[in-house]
């Protein structure tokens, strides 16, 4: 139970159905002060109070489960090593793959219970798992990255559900959470400046940002790691692009901590490189090209493609462009609402200098 009217409402749903539940809150700092307050992020001290209370309306037991040091390790310190390596991680879909649905996994099924549920906005049906009937809140693609085995213990009471019907029940049922605004930020980053927060971790490191198509260095950064492909705002180049057009970022390299740079349709791409592929779907690891539909970050778009199968590796070829595809990012297959699978993104023919 986060704290929100999400995970609220689904407890009651379950606990309703008859259910043995037991409330959970995860402690997920080991210095709790250090967590805004307020309503811009989740797992702050004012969540857990807001979880209790919903517990004890709901009539179930409530307790904390501190796991500060297996969130620092498996989600922050991954974040930070993402950046440092030239990706852009998603830490909502690390916890949810390292946190909620094994480490909570784990010691709830050491305890005896037979499944997590959370409130998260996805449809689970004979373990498929299906997008939410809300597509403006559908969290499929977070959930990609589960197991079989994960998904086969886990309950998602609220897919069939739009966040208007939840928030109006949860008002019925007299729960203060109703009208709590949802979480948007990063967690772990009290005043919501990644780029401020990656710096105190990874140190300054000057270097330069060039220009992909000319070879020209057109400005310097602080620290390579505080860039993500497809950015545009925020770059601060010494020069305009020689057509006055807006330049933005197409690829990052770590070890040589340089930042390169060209224009819009320099992103484009039509294959992506995927690693870790997952197969949670109703078939088996596919033998022969796949065609399906690929979202390839969250709330992103859906794109028609061929999925390619060799090993640990996965080749998407798009039907037509994309932009902005960032190495770190899940690539999760679709059929229809139906999960397929998914992968890391490692590249996706990102252009160097000429």
């Amino acid at each position: 139970m986060s704290g929100g009217v999400d995970s609220a409402v689904a407890a009651a749903r379950i606990a309703e159905a008859g259910h043995d539940v037991t409330g959970v809150h995860l402690a997920l700092s080991a210095n709790p002060q250090s967590y805004r307050t307020g309503a811009r992020g989740c797992c702050t001290i004012e969540d857990s109070r807001d979880a209790r209370r919903a517990a004890d309306v709901i009539g179930i037991p409530f307790y904390i489960w501190d796991m500060a040091e297996r969130f620092h390790r498996d989600v922050v310190e991954d974040f930070v090593g993402e950046y440092a390596a030239g990706r852009t991680p998603n830490p909502c879909l690390r916890c949810n793959e390292k946190i909620k649905f094994e480490a909570v996994l784990d010691r709830a099924l050491a305890l005896g219970f037979d499944a997590v549920a959370t409130g998260h906005h996805a449809r689970l049906e004979d373990g498929v798992l299906r997008r939410s009937v809300d597509a403006a809140k559908d969290q499929s693609y977070v959930l990609g990255v589960l197991t079989r085995e994960q998904l086969a213990h886990a309950i998602f009471p609220l897919g069939g559900s739009t966040k208007a019907e939840v928030r109006a029940e949860a008002a019925r049922r007299g729960l203060a959470v109703a009208d709590k605004p949802d979480s948007h930020d990063i967690c772990f980053i009290a005043d919501g400046d990644t780029r401020g927060f990656l710096a105190e971790r990874l140190g300054a490191a000057e270097g330069p940002i060039v220009d992909a198509l000319s070879g020209e260095v057109v400005g310097s950064h602080q620290g390579a790691y505080g860039f993500t492909v497809g950015q545009r705002k925020g770059l601060r180049l010494d020069r305009p692009a020689a057509d006055g057009r807006p330049r933005y970022v197409l690829s990052i390299e770590p070890v040589s901590n340089t930042v390169r740079v060209g224009p819009r349709s320099a992103l484009e791409v039509t294959a992506i490189e995927c690693v870790r592929p997952v197969w949670n779907g109703p078939v088996a690891e596919p033998r022969e090209p796949l065609a399906c539909t690929v979202q390839l970050r969250a709330h992103g778009e859906v794109y028609s493609c061929r999925a390619h199968v060799s090993g640990d590796t996965l080749r998407v070829e798009l039907d037509r462009p994309a932009t902005g595809v960032a190495a770190g990012q899940a690539a999760v297959l679709y059929d229809g609402d139906t999960v397929l699978g998914s992968a890391t993104i490692a590249s996706a023919g990102v252009p160097t200098a000429a």
